[in-house]
């Protein structure tokens, strides 16, 4: 074996068959670093001297050998290559590995023939079943160890020399994910607490932990950011497991951040980091502020509805209990955070409070409860009689403008309904509708029903048909309830077709019948309803004597709201002119008698004077 005897500057003497100059190690000079004497002669007192004049120290520091060396980096549980870096020389006997122990000494794991081609492996416990060597020397290690990271040396003999080339194995192992263990269950603010550990075991070499806050890092601060490392190495495997303790004083921003932790390690490739999953913490808060919300949120409430008041604290947790406070009550209700009102009326506008239970802190809001009231005079099912006045009025009470509008029979009318005299027409079902515009389903309406009554009123017109063989005779009709007609005829004659009435509108129809008297006839029309019954008479001349046709009545509903001073005008100027006629009629009948008549004659003068007396009754009946 071959061993350093001593250190002597500017050379290195070795005993023994052969040169070890790896024991012997140069200090770093002035440009740093270090190299070993590998050239050496042997002097004349059978001694090797090292030529390169350097300052040589003993040492086995792997920090040191690494200087400069080649280095075999694995992965622990992987297999370790180290080939042999030596050119095999001539003469070679055999080739050997070893590896140095702290102290220095060496331990030889692996040999190899060179003519007998047989592998001896030494008995080594620590490598026993996990060692290959090559025939080219590459020696393999299988499932790599922390303790693996050693100085190997390969070893070329021959009879003359032995060879050698180090290699350093360094091991690394990366860490598992980190995971923050032991986690608060919240965190308060304005008080330092434990938040976590952030745990990544398994690592080699050992690794460094660095806490982040929504992906910054967090850096050390007094009594508000205090980070302690522990790394500890397991006896068994040469793993280290880092353990890195937060102690963290929140604050109310911290309600959604997300903590995590990086561990940085060194592989085989270089620095690399691994990150844990980010924790988010439930971070506790005074209330600063009480808010107090009408539920639902509409910008208007109305009679009827039902509403909740709610009240909000912004701490975290919230308040789980508030005092409510209403219009006319000094005395606050304690109640949960909510406050239920239903069925609410006009009477609970006002300002309503909340508070926290120690009344420090208070807020308010101010609830309208709109309404709308109609009253409608008269209302109901109203019955009058055609003529009478009737006064109507539609009255609005309401917490805003409200919109009013009437309808009549379906249709909307561009009035209000005003009656001084009442006509049938002016029946019907009337409705006063009203509406908060602003207000959505605030709406009321109320019913009039009018029912206008009226006796039976007739007027018959009589006309000669264009075919000079018929004449048409009408009764035309008013009154409410509807009158039922009946017709009779005095004198001879016969009754072309039946009795048609046209279509009942606004209490008025008409009657008519057509007939072609052989001589002259009285018709009645007599109609009746539940007020009174009423009869007309109309004298017809023969179908051969020539009428004064009278127009029927085309009047429509306008032309009937003539008022009533126009009418009595329009009689009398009627009742002038009809006695004119009649005292025109009595002189020629008079001059008429003076002569001799015939029977012709007197058949007309008869009906001539039937119809002075009917239209005598009907200036009557219409002045």
């Amino acid at each position: 074996m071959l061993e350093c005897t001593s250190a002597v500057a500017g050379s290195c003497f070795v005993r023994g068959l052969g040169v070890n100059p790896a024991c012997c190690e140069i200090s770093p000079g002035k440009g740093g670093g270090s190299s070993f004497v590998t050239a050496v002669n042997q002097t004349l007192a059978g001694t090797w001297e090292f030529k390169q004049t350097l300052t040589i120290v003993p040492s086995l520091s792997l920090s040191a050998l690494a200087l400069g060396l080649y280095t075999v980096n694995a992965v622990y549980g992987d297999t370790i290559t180290m080939p042999c870096r030596l050119e095999v020389p001539d003469g070679l006997m055999f080739g050997k590995w070893k590896y140095e122990m702290p102290n220095g000494s060496p331990v030889f794991i692996a040999f190899r023939s060179s003519t007998k081609k047989n592998v001896q492996y030494d008995d080594v416990p620590d490598y026993k079943d996990r060692l290959s060597l090559s025939e080219n020397y590459t020696l393999s290690i299988r499932n790599a160890r922390i303790s693996d990271e050693k100085r190997f040396v390969c070893m070329l003999v021959t009879e003359d020399d032995v060879s050698e080339e180090p290699t350093i194995v360094k091991v690394f192992k990366q860490p598992s994910q980190p995971e923050i263990l032991h986690q608060a269950d919240f965190l308060e603010t304005g008080k330092l607490q434990m938040l976590g550990e952030c745990v990544a075991r398994d690592s080699y070499p050992e690794g460094n932990v660095t806490w982040y806050k929504n992906g910054r890092v967090l850096q050390p601060v007094d009594e508000v950011v205090v980070i302690n490392l522990q790394k500890i190495v397991d006896k068994a495997t040469g793993l280290f497991t880092m353990t890195s303790s937060l102690q963290y004083m929140p604050t109310k921003e911290d309600a959604n951040a997300k903590f995590s932790c990086i561990v940085t390690y060194y592989g085989p490739s270089g620095q690399k980091t691994i990150q844990s999953e980010p924790v988010v913490f439930d971070v506790h808060y005074p209330t600063e502020k009480v808010t107090i919300q009408v539920l639902p949120q509409s910008s208007t409430i109305k009679e009827g509805d039902n509403i909740t008041l709610k009240c909000l604290g912004n701490g975290n947790p919230p308040p789980q209990e508030f005092l409510f406070y209403i219009p006319g009550e000094t005395e606050g209700i304690r109640s949960s955070d909510t406050y239920v009102m239903t069925d609410v009326r006009r009477n609970a506008t006002g300002e309503y409070k909340c508070s926290l239970t120690d009344k420090s802190m208070m807020d308010s809001t101010t609830i309208t409860v709109h309404y709308l009231d109609l009253q409608l005079t008269p209302s109901g099912e109203v019955t009058k009689q055609i003529g009478e006045a009737l006064p109507v009025s539609c009255t609005i009470s309401s917490s805003r403008n409200a919109t009013v509008f009437w309808i009549k029979d379906n249709t909307r009318m561009q009035t209000s309904p005003s009656f001084s005299s009442l006509q049938y027409q002016d029946a019907g079902n009337y409705i006063c509708e009203t509406t908060l515009q602003e207000v959505e389903g605030l709406k009321k309406r109320k019913t009039l029903k009018l029912i206008v009554e009226g006796k039976p009123q007739i007027k018959m017109t009589k006309k000669t048909n264009t075919n000079k063989m018929s004449k048409t005779i009408i009764c035309h009709v008013e009154g409410f309830p509807k009158p039922a007609v009946q017709w009779t005829v005095t004198g001879t004659g016969s009754i072309i077709n039946k009795t048609e009435e046209t279509k009942y509108v606004n209490g008025k129809f008409s009657s008519k019948i057509v007939i072609a008297p052989e001589e002259n006839v009285t018709l009645t029309c007599i109609a009746e309803n539940q007020l009174e019954r009423t009869v007309t008479s109309l004298n017809v001349s023969a179908i051969s004597i020539p009428e004064y046709d009278e127009p029927e009545d085309r009047n429509d509903d306008n032309s009937e709201k003539v008022n009533d001073q126009a009418k009595l005008i329009v009689g009398i100027v009627v009742g002038l002119l009809l006695a004119a006629l009649v005292a025109g009629v009595v002189y020629w009948l008079y001059v008429k008698k003076s002569k001799t008549a015939s029977k012709h004659v007197d058949k007309d003068l008869g009906n001539i004077e039937e119809n002075k007396k009917l239209e005598e009754n009907n200036h009557k009946s219409e002045t």
